[in-house]
């Protein structure tokens, strides 16, 4: 469909470059309190509608990601950065289903100070989501 209607690919495109926008903004926007920043916001208040405006930002990241995959499916296999990039992210997800799960998390949901492992994971993530962002962008490289 997509290869037939250039605005259709236009707009799943645009909405998948908006989509990683949303990711960024919402996740580096926590990981940076947890890091030390903005302490005037507890981590109670921020971390749990910044955590589901990320989650639904990767959401529609992974199904309009897919959409695009599908009119080249076979050259995206096969471009390194196209899986590296997929590695990544699944590394990026991965990193905050962990966290969820960690009692240290819930600890700094109460407003507790961040443990070291919560501030590395939250340096984990960062890493991890511009390091998405290049690996994005190097696939039309190569």
């Amino acid at each position: 469909m997509l290869r037939r209607f250039q605005i259709a690919y236009l707009l799943v495109n645009a909405t998948h470059i908006l989509s990683i926008g949303v990711v960024l903004g919402a996740i580096i926007t926590l990981d940076l309190r947890i890091l030390g920043l903005f302490k005037q916001y507890p981590i109670g208040t921020l971390g749990p509608p910044l955590s589901r405006v990320a989650a639904a930002g990767v959401a529609l990241a992974i199904i309009t990601g897919l959409i695009l995959l599908s009119v080249r499916p076979i050259a995206y296999i096969h471009n390194t950065a196209f899986l590296i990039k997929v590695g990544i992210v699944g590394l990026g997800i991965a990193n905050a289903l962990v966290l969820n799960q960690n009692s240290h998390w819930r600890l700094a949901l109460r407003n507790k100070e961040p443990s070291r492992r919560v501030q590395l994971s939250a340096a984990l993530s960062i890493t991890l989501w511009v390091s998405a962002v290049v690996a994005g962008r190097w696939i039309g490289f190569l």
